[in-house]
C-alpha cells in the first residue's frame, strides 16, 4: 500500500540540507535546540514549542548551528489524499493554512504544547503499529492534528507575530527583495543600494543567518522556480525559460541547474513528462 502520510519523530541527527521544494504539504514541530528556518521570503527563529506548517513547494531549508542540538518532527502528507479524506466530511477548511498561507509558524505552550505532543507521540506510536488498525488510527490521528492546529491559524492571520534581530531583519529584506526581482539580472550592487548598507556586512551576515551566500540562495531560488515551470508548463522550452529567470545566459542556466538538481533541464523536463 502506497505510505500517503510519513512522520519522522524525535529526529535528532543533525543533516546539512539544501533549500529544497516537495509536493507534499509538511508539518514541522521544534522540540529543543537551535534553528532558524527559511521559508520563501520569510525567516524563523525557532523556539521549542514552535510548529511550521508547509504547503511543501515553497523552497525551504533549515540553517542549524554548530555544537548546538537540534531535536525536531516532522509530517509529509499527500496534500490529494488528506482533501479526498477531508472532503467527504466537509471539512476541507482544515487545509486551509496550506492552501492560503503557503507558510506559517505556531508557538505553542502551556497545556497546549503537552497536548500536541501527547498527539504526536500517539501518530508516531500508530505509525510504527505494524497492522491496518493502526495505519487507520495514524491517519485519523493526523485528521484530529489538523483540527487540533487550525484554530491557531485563524488567529495567526489577524497577527504579525514576526520579530528579527537587526541582522535578520537584514536578511530578511534581502530575501523579500530577491523575491520579487529574482527574474531580473541582479548583481549584488542592486541590493545593497536597495538596503544602504555596505557590501562586505551584507554578504557576512546573511551567510551567518542563513548558511549559504546571497547569489547561492538567488540561484536555488530560481532554480526551485524552474522546476514548477516545468511541472506547470511542460512544453515551455529552455532557452525561453533561462530569460525569464533571470540567467544571461542560457548555458549558465544549465549548468547551475544540473549543480543543484543533478540533471540537466532537459533531462529533468523529460522525466517529469514520462
Amino acid at each position: 500500500m502506497q505510505n500517503y502520510i510519513d512522520i519522522g519523530y524525535l529526529q535528532k541527527e543533525k543533516v546539512d540540507i539544501p533549500f529544497h521544494s516537495h509536493p507534499d504539504y509538511e508539518i514541522f514541530y521544534f522540540h529543543s535546540g537551535r534553528c532558524n528556518y527559511l521559508i520563501g521570503d520569510r525567516i524563523y527563529v525557532l523556539e521549542p514549542g514552535d510548529v511550521l506548517l508547509m504547503n511543501g513547494m515553497t523552497l525551504h531549508r533549515p540553517k542549524l548551528f554548530e555544537h548546538e542540538e537540534y531535536v525536531r518532527t516532522t509530517m509529509h502528507f499527500d496534500r490529494y489524499y488528506v482533501e479526498q479524506i477531508l472532503h467527504s466530511m466537509n471539512r476541507k477548511d482544515l487545509l486551509e493554512p496550506f492552501t492560503e498561507l503557503k507558510s506559517i509558524r505556531i508557538h505553542l505552550g502551556g497545556h497546549d504544547k503537552i497536548k500536541f505532543e501527547e498527539l504526536l507521540r500517539k501518530m508516531n506510536d500508530h505509525f510504527h503499529g505494524g497492522n491496518s488498525i493502526s495505519q487507520f488510527r495514524f491517519e485519523v490521528q493526523l485528521l484530529d492534528l489538523l483540527a487540533f492546529l487550525y484554530p491557531f491559524c485563524i488567529q495567526f492571520l489577524k497577527d504579525d507575530p514576526f520579530i528579527y534581530s537587526q541582522k535578520e531583519h537584514h536578511v530578511q529584506r534581502v530575501i523579500s527583495y530577491i523575491e520579487e526581482h529574482y527574474t531580473e539580472h541582479l548583481q549584488l550592487e542592486h541590493i545593497v543600494d536597495e538596503l544602504h548598507v555596505s557590501k562586505y556586512y551584507l554578504a557576512n551576515v546573511f551567510k551567518e543567518v542563513t548558511g549559504i551566500t546571497i547569489f547561492n540562495y538567488l540561484n536555488q531560488r530560481r532554480i526551485n522556480q524552474a522546476k514548477i515551470e516545468f511541472m506547470l508548463e511542460g512544453d515551455v522550452s529552455v532557452t525561453d525559460l533561462a530569460y525569464q529567470l533571470g540567467f544571461k545566459y542560457p548555458s549558465h542556466f544549465s549548468k547551475v541547474f544540473k549543480k543543484l538538481t543533478g540533471e540537466t533541464p532537459e533531462q529533468y523536463k523529460k522525466s517529469f513528462l514520462n
